[in-house]
């Protein structure tokens, strides 16, 4: 089981989570605490799940080799390597390109999941994050490449998991990114094609989520690139925002641990 009671985060230098209320998770991220992630299961990303992004590749969805929309969602795996918390410095491997700030919902799972249905669904939920699905720009979607998408750090998650309780409608949140305090980029997770149970129900029909997985609604079409210098601020309704910050290789020598 994966459970808590209000908001689960981990501060940075300390072994473990804390179950904390929400009076005392907006003093600690007031202070300028910086977070881990607070998961350590594995995270899915989940492609072409928002309708603008579909509408977005308009005939290329029907051409070979694929000739219609997919069937069943399709994932993409963020590694360990790629994981990241809040206030996390983020190497930019291409600065020209920059890096696309994605933010998503992350549904955290509760307990084993294998074949639920969709109207079971919110029993396996424990709670949502924030996760900052981050990639190099790039134009395929149907098999998502590991250099764009897992590079160090490319998932950053949290600060937060709120618990499930505390999010009463996780189909019709406002999603926020802001670069350098500047709002640039909005959109809702009811654009999502298959809603939070859907999904669930969707991937578990062929493969079993565990208890601490984490699995992204979705990131929204049009997402923002950020470069080196700037400062991500992403918000979901109802959870911590998350803040990274984006910086050239050498600025993050000798970082890694």
């Amino acid at each position: 089981m994966f459970a808590l009671a209000n908001h689960l985060l981990h501060p940075e230098g300390e072994a473990l989570p804390r179950d904390v209320d929400a009076s005392t998770l907006a003093a600690l991220l007031r202070s300028g605490l910086a977070c881990r992630a607070p998961v350590s299961g594995a995270v899915y990303g989940t492609l072409l799940n928002d309708r603008a992004a579909l509408q977005a590749l308009g005939d290329a969805m029907h051409a070979a080799p694929y000739k219609a929309p997919p069937k069943a969602p399709v994932l993409y795996l963020k590694p360990r390597n790629t994981f990241a918390g809040h206030r996390a410095r983020v190497v930019v491997p291409d600065n020209e390109l920059g890096v696309e700030v994605g933010a998503s919902l992350g549904i955290v799972i509760g307990r084993t999941a294998t074949r639920i249905a969709a109207n079971r669904a919110a029993e396996y939920i424990a709670g949502y994050t924030l996760v900052g699905d981050l990639s190099v720009p790039h134009a395929s979607v149907y098999r998502p490449s590991v250099r764009f998408r897992a590079r160090d750090g490319f998932c950053a998650i949290g600060p937060a998991v709120v618990a499930a309780r505390h999010v009463a409608t996780p189909d019709h949140l406002a999603i926020k990114v802001s670069l350098n305090g500047v709002e640039i980029f909005s959109a809702n997770t009811a654009s999502a094609v298959r809603n939070v149970a859907q999904l669930l129900a969707d991937v578990t029909d062929f493969m079993t989520l565990s208890a601490g997985d984490v699995l992204t609604l979705g990131v929204p079409h049009g997402s923002p690139p950020a470069h080196i210098g700037d400062t991500a601020t992403l918000s979901i309704e109802g959870l911590p925002p998350l803040t990274v910050s984006f910086v050239a290789a050498q600025e993050y020598a000798g970082e890694l641990s």
